[in-house]
């Protein structure tokens, strides 16, 4: 093998043994080249009001959450789930993940909402349906589904929240 076909082959095997390791085994690095992509897949908002416990107002835009739904007006736990959503989201900087659909019917955003304090990031929406003030709720946005539905069995099998209690 003469010296060129060597350093082209060595080098190819540096970047597909890098590429392995970054796909296959992104948790050992951290803050990989993945999770960089990952958060620019986020956008930044601040909420300046709750309408009801699945919708929020963003720079004057509404958002629905995805993946769940709560109560309407009038109807058991409305005010509960209401008012949890006032108090994770209302005046606070949040990040909004979409799925496959942008907007609602009602030209509402559609996302997934997440909170961060202490370092932590989480999943408003999963929350929700994990406390008991919401239900799993599917059509074309599925990002979250497994561990939706999960939350909904164990909130209900446990009767936790004014959904199950």
């Amino acid at each position: 093998m003469n010296r060129k076909k060597f350093v082209f082959f060595l080098l190819f095997f540096i970047i597909m043994v890098n590429a392995i390791f970054l796909f296959f085994k992104p948790e050992i690095l951290g803050n990989s080249f993945l999770d960089v992509i990952h958060e620019q897949e986020f956008e930044n908002g601040f909420v300046t009001k709750v309408i009801d416990g699945d919708t929020i107002v963003i720079n004057g835009e509404s958002v629905r959450l995805l993946g769940m739904d709560t109560p309407e007006r009038g109807e058991k736990c409305y005010s509960e789930s209401t008012q949890r959503l006032k108090e994770l989201v209302l005046n606070k900087d949040v990040l909004l993940e979409s799925d496959v659909t942008d907007k609602d019917q009602y030209k509402r955003l559609l996302r997934y909402v997440f909170i961060e304090e202490n370092g932590e990031r989480t999943n408003v929406n999963i929350l929700l349906v994990q406390e008991g003030f919401a239900t799993a709720r599917f059509y074309e946005d599925r990002k979250y589904r497994n561990e939706i539905l999960v939350a909904e069995k164990e909130a209900r099998e446990n009767n936790i929240g004014c959904k199950w209690s």
